[in-house]
């Protein structure tokens, strides 16, 4: 397939699985849709007991796992009023001020429900409470309840858990915003990869890992590394760019359409510290393909590489990311092309690893 037409296939699947939802620990419909769509390419497919779904085309050479979170930030109810407006807490890390106003999306018993999130009004503010941001614990949802035997009989609980309600839309020069790049970009790569990979005899043995729980502790690529033990693994994710109002290049050197970013460190070091071998591998294997990269040393979040790294004796292990604009809000940007080059850049580094490790 041409490139354009590449490029076609992963915004139409960036678009089915970030108009999708599945917030941490309630990931099902996001494997459901992943064990679909990696099914043709893959020889063995399972879930394990914490829901990571572990795909594997077998080889007979070293052991690589490509692990993808499958998980997005949301919120859980967590009191009903006598009005039938629901409190919630964070599922992951939330600025507050993003959820303002938003519409979400209600995953109850008897089905989804749409509702807003509410504050006071400004015009009711006291001036000095005007010029204070409003926190989430002043926030509220509105499902149009009557009160809470409504809400209740409309199929919500202590526990029903909502996502953002926003859907995929293109922009201009390739650009594309949506909810969930975070991580349904390492997803589409995932599936990219494997798809490419399955028209050729690779030597290795791939697995392929769409994780849960990422956003809430690394809890998924914790459990499944330890069961698969890969002599080397790549975690698929996105970062924080430099390349817009707010943000200096000196907090990041990184800029969308630049190819994608292969992380030295993460959270200055108390993350990731990439193995060296597998930094060679990588940058040796982009420079021979003449594939763009970026080399991304952050001091704030971390990936699943991290706990995969630490498991067992220790994993050599690394993350290959996305550079995208607004992580953790509605309204996330990235570039289609930065996908296309990173699914190459794994492509080719996989038909090479037994040469690395």
């Amino acid at each position: 397939m041409e490139k354009g037409g590449n490029l076609r296939e992963i915004k139409s699947l960036l678009e089915k699985f970030t108009n999708a939802h599945g917030i941490s620990g309630f990931e099902d419909d996001i494997r459901e849709l992943l064990e679909k769509e990696l099914e043709p390419y893959v020889d063995t497919m399972r879930r394990d007991c914490m829901g990571n779904l572990i795909a594997l085309k077998k080889g007979e050479g070293p052991s690589i796992m490509l692990a993808a979170h499958m998980d997005e930030i949301g919120l859980m109810v967590r009191y009903i009023d006598d009005n039938g407006f629901l409190r919630f807490v964070g599922i992951g890390g939330w600025f507050d001020q993003t959820l303002l106003n938003q519409r979400v999306v209600l995953h109850g018993k008897k089905g989804s429900i749409p509702g807003v999130i509410g504050s006071k009004p400004p015009h009711v503010m006291k001036e000095e409470d005007r010029k204070k941001p409003v926190k989430l614990d002043d926030m509220f949802i509105d499902i149009g309840a009557k009160d809470r035997e409504d809400a209740e009989n409309l199929g919500i609980e202590i526990g029903t858990v909502a996502s953002i309600d926003r859907n995929f839309v293109p922009l201009a020069n390739g650009k594309v915003t949506s909810k969930a790049f975070d991580n349904r970009a390492g997803i589409v790569i995932l599936i990219e990869v494997m798809k490419r990979l399955s028209k050729y005899k690779i030597e290795a043995n791939v697995y392929a890992v769409g994780t849960v729980q990422e956003e809430v502790g690394l809890k998924g690529a914790r459990t499944c590394a330890f069961g698969i033990c890969p002599n080397v693994a790549l975690a698929l994710d996105t970062t924080i760019p430099g390349d817009h109002p707010g943000i200096n290049k000196t907090d990041s050197s990184l800029e969308l359409g630049k190819g994608p970013v292969v992380t030295v460190a993460d959270a200055s070091g108390r993350g990731l510290i990439a193995h060296p071998q597998v930094l060679r591998w990588l940058k040796e294997t982009a420079a021979e393909n003449e594939i763009p990269y970026q080399l991304g040393v952050g001091s704030g979040g971390t990936t699943d590489a991290t706990s995969i790294h630490l498991t067992k004796e220790g994993i050599p292990t690394g993350t290959v990311s996305i550079a995208t604009r607004y992580i953790h809000s509605p309204v996330e940007v990235l570039d289609t092309a930065d996908i296309e080059a990173c699914v190459s850049l794994i492509v080719k580094a996989i038909e090479r690893v037994g040469k690395y490790f």
